[in-house]
C-alpha cells in the first residue's frame, strides 16, 4: 500500500488550502492507500536564516518533517498564493528541510509530488503554483507530476461536507490524484 502525505502550505484559521488539503487526503483514503494529513502549524519553524543554522543548527521540526517525508512514497502539497507565488511559510518549510543533514536521505529526490492551489482569484492560485514547481523541481531536483490542480473561487468552492461542488474540478482531482497514486514510489 502506498504511503502519502499531504499538508497545506497555509496554518490561517479557515485556510482554502487547509480545506483543499482536507479533501484531497479524503479522496486518497479512498483510493486504497495509507494517507496522512499534517498541518505545518505542528512543526514551527524559524525563518530561514544561516547565520542561525551555523549557531544552532536545523530545528528539530525541520528533521522531524523530513523524517516523515522520507517515509511516504509521493506528497501532496495544497498551497494558497499570496503575491503570484509561493507563500513564505510554505518557502521557509522546503528551504529548512533541505538544509537538514539528518536523518539521511533526500526526501525531495525520493518522493513524488503533486500539487494543488486555491484562490479566490479566477486563477486559483495557479501563478503561485508556477514557483512551487520551481523551487521543487528546479531547485531540489523533485519529481511533481505534470497534472496539478487550480481551484478558483475556493471560498465557494467546498460544500458543507468540505467536498469540491464543481463537477469538472472533481474530474480534474480525481485525474490527477489517479496519476498521483500511479506514479508515487516510482522513485528508488
Amino acid at each position: 500500500m502506498k504511503k502519502l502525505l499531504v499538508f497545506a502550505g497555509s496554518i490561517r484559521s479557515g485556510a482554502l488550502s487547509a480545506r483543499l488539503a482536507a479533501h484531497v487526503a479524503r479522496e486518497l483514503a479512498l483510493m486504497d492507500t495509507e494517507t496522512t494529513l499534517i498541518s505545518l502549524a505542528d512543526y514551527e519553524l524559524p525563518i530561514y536564516n544561516g547565520d542561525l543554522e551555523k549557531d544552532e543548527g536545523v530545528p528539530e521540526n525541520a528533521k522531524k518533517l523530513k523524517a516523515m517525508m522520507l517515509t511516504n512514497d509521493g506528497i501532496y502539497i495544497a498551497s494558497p498564493e499570496y503575491n503570484a507565488s509561493t507563500p513564505p511559510l510554505l518557502k521557509n518549510a522546503i528551504d529548512w528541510i533541505s538544509r537538514a543533514k539528518e536523518p539521511a536521505g533526500n526526501p525531495y529526490k525520493k518522493c513524488t509530488f503533486a500539487l494543488g492551489a486555491t484562490s479566490d482569484g479566477r486563477f486559483g492560485g495557479y501563478r503561485g503554483l508556477y514557483h512551487l514547481r520551481q523551487s521543487l523541481e528546479l531547485g531540489l531536483g523533485a519529481l511533481v507530476i505534470p497534472e496539478q490542480v487550480a481551484i478558483a473561487g475556493a471560498s465557494e468552492a467546498f460544500d458543507d461536507r468540505g467536498a469540491l461542488k464543481d463537477e469538472g474540478n472533481r474530474k480534474i482531482l480525481k485525474a490527477q490524484l489517479e496519476k498521483f497514486v500511479a506514479l508515487a514510489g516510482v522513485l528508488p
